[in-house]
């Protein structure tokens, strides 16, 4: 009996030690090849195995990296959190009130690659006749490195300027950028580097202060960068132009074959704004994207729900998260922030007229009483002035007023004294620098006396001695003589 106990025993353990090598049944079969792959060593890894792992490794380091960077406005008392992204830069703006609602390094230099083509459009728009001529010409070609989007065009092609911009900001074409850069500097007049100058002073006078644009399409060079608040200022720009929207929401686009140009046939590529693709979001109206090595993914994203219209910029983001960070980072906006009308809530007796419009973008526990607001004055020398209204720092909202007499005079009064002061201070400073002069030059007098006398003295001693010297040899001689 007991000998028979013993067998079943070792049956027993026989069978589980089956099971458990091939599987039990139910269990989630690992797939072949994964365990030995991971528990390879490195010794007997190809280089090519090697340097896939530390690639991967590279990765997933900047991944979490760029996940674990400060989003500022999280630390913002009263603020709505925000969510995490893989990238190095992003932010969130309300197109209309230029309220930021996220920010998360916005002012930090980052290549912006090919969404650069987005102020090349809005100067297209804004200067273009869209039915000229656009030649290709050699230059335009120049730009063409390995793996940089072309719609193949060829030197001599003849398009217009809408086609242009059409296979700029679908394709992604650098020919047509550097082309459109080129017709417009054309038509007014000037050469390609006058076009590269409008777009650094469009973006200035945005309110753009962290970005230097060398080239129309964002072909990588460590002198051509941006940030994510100074592209989010160009994209609200954009939205005072119908015609970069009709673009951005066509599928595909075709540059018939004519007699200056075979045909071209190009799609969209922002996946949020294809219909079928799984990247689609509802809201998005318009954008661009951008890669180089340099600069990773990089996308520009308009939306708009009905109720608000937000732009999304996200700068240097990895792997394939550019767009669910963007959707992420637009339904935040869109969920916790709501329009508080400026007219309604600001009864300060300092204005004699607000924009009826006019609002602050606000969380729920952000009060308009808690905001703080910057009053400029436009240029004109009028009584027309911006007020910027901001919540920690945090710029809120925009208003365009006329401010009452009182507060008017009150100010230029200030101004005024402010300039006296100034000038005063500035006078202060010039007389105290003529007087420093001054005692410099005395010093600098007395110095020279001093070793006008030192050097006077110095001879008076050296002839005196040169004197004794004389007279010693002298007597010698004598003595000399009379021996």
């Amino acid at each position: 009996m007991k000998r028979w106990t013993q067998m079943v025993a070792v049956a027993l353990m026989a069978a589980m030690i089956g099971i458990m090598a091939i599987g039990y049944p139910g269990m989630a079969a690992e797939a072949p090849g994964n365990s030995e792959e991971q528990d390879k060593p490195e010794s007997e890894m190809t280089e090519e195995e090697k340097a896939e792992k530390e690639a991967k490794e590279a990765h997933e380091r900047a991944l979490k990296e760029a996940y674990e960077l400060p989003v500022q406005t999280n630390k913002i008392k009263n603020w709505p959190k925000g969510p995490g992204t893989y990238g190095d830069a992003g932010i969130v703006m309300d197109a209309d009130s230029g309220a930021i609602l996220y920010a998360k390094n916005i002012d930090k230099h980052e290549y912006p690659a090919s969404i650069t083509k987005v102020l090349t459009a809005l100067l297209a728009f804004q200067y273009g006749d869209m039915t000229s001529r656009v030649t290709i010409s050699e230059e335009a070609l120049l730009c063409l490195g390995s793996g940089y989007a072309s719609i193949g065009l060829k030197p001599g092609n003849e398009i217009t300027l809408e086609q242009a911009v059409y296979a700029m900001l679908l394709a992604s074409a650098n020919e047509t950028a550097y082309a459109v850069g080129e017709n417009i500097a054309e038509s007014q007049g000037h050469e390609y580097d006058w076009f590269i100058e409008q777009m650094n002073e469009k973006c200035a006078s945005l309110g753009g202060n962290n970005s230097n644009f060398i080239n129309t399409n964002g072909v990588f060079d460590e002198n051509h960068y941006t940030c994510a608040r100074d592209m989010a200022l160009i994209g609200k720009a954009l939205f005072e132009y119908p015609m970069f929207f009709q673009i951005c929401q066509t599928q595909q686009y075709t540059i018939p074959e004519s007699d200056t140009v075979e045909e071209h046939i190009f799609q969209q590529k922002h996946r949020m704004l294809l219909q079928d693709n799984e990247d689609y979001y509802e809201y998005a109206i318009g954008g661009k994207t951008g890669y180089t090595t340099e600069a990773e993914n990089t996308l520009i994203t308009l939306a708009d729900n009905g109720e608000k219209r937000l732009i999304c910029v996200v700068l240097r983001t990895y792997g394939g998260h550019p767009y669910s960070d963007t959707k992420a980072l637009l339904d935040y906006g869109f969920d916790n922030f709501h329009k508080v009308f400026i007219q309604e809530n600001d009864v300060e007796e300092d204005y004699r007229r607000i924009d009826s419009g006019a609002y602050v973008m606000l969380p729920e526990k952000v009060e308009f009483e808690k905001l703080e607001r910057e009053i400029v004055f436009h240029e004109d020398g009028t009584d027309d002035a911006t007020v910027t209204y901001f919540y920690k720092d945090m710029p809120v909202g925009t208003c365009e007023v006329t401010v009452s007499g009182n507060y008017y005079n009150r100010e230029r009064a200030a101004e005024k004294e402010l300039e006296m002061k100034e000038k005063a201070e500035q006078k202060s400073k010039k007389e105290a620098a003529e007087k420093a002069k001054e005692k410099k030059k005395e010093k600098e007098e007395r110095y020279k006396a001093v070793a006008a006398i030192g050097v006077a003295g110095i001879l008076a001693v050296c002839a005196a001695i040169a004197g004794v010297v004389t007279n010693i040899s002298r007597k010698r001689k004598e003595k000399r003589r009379r021996r």
